[in-house]
């Protein structure tokens, strides 16, 4: 059950890290040279992020438990 819930939490996290990284993106464009984008382009980074990031979480997670 506590599985159900930790995936319940991620949601709202998905869409507040979304808009993090839009307002950031905005605060340092000129710095880093890129230009700012919208929420939705956001969301599609923030996809990629997560799931490049996913398998190195489980790998991670999954040698603590067996440790």
């Amino acid at each position: 059950m506590e599985s159900f819930f930790k995936l319940a939490a991620a949601g709202p996290l998905f869409f507040l890290a979304a808009w993090l990284l839009m307002i950031f993106a905005g605060v340092v464009d000129i710095e880093v040279g890129i230009r700012p984008f919208g929420y939705v382009t956001s969301m599609v980074v923030t996809i990629g992020l997560w799931l490049a990031m996913a398998p190195a979480i489980g790998a991670i997670a999954g040698a603590r438990k067996k440790g």
